[in-house]
């Protein structure tokens, strides 16, 4: 089951990079960041938020 699950969110993380390095944009900069900021702080609301933040940033830069 925990291989299932670990399995599932590295899909979603590899998709919502995809997601930014093809837009670039802010929004998924964002998303990553915020799923990633969830995951590795063990679904804490400030790691998500901090990750969202950081994210978005990222993705600002590299969408200009």
């Amino acid at each position: 089951m925990l291989r299932l699950k670990r399995t599932a969110i590295f899909g979603v993380i590899g998709t919502l990079s995809a997601l930014l390095l093809l837009s670039g944009c802010t929004l998924g900069g964002a998303a990553v960041g915020g799923v990633v900021g969830n995951e590795v702080t063990h679904h804490s609301t400030a790691g998500t938020i901090g990750g969202a933040v950081a994210g978005g940033i990222v993705g600002y830069e590299l969408g200009r």
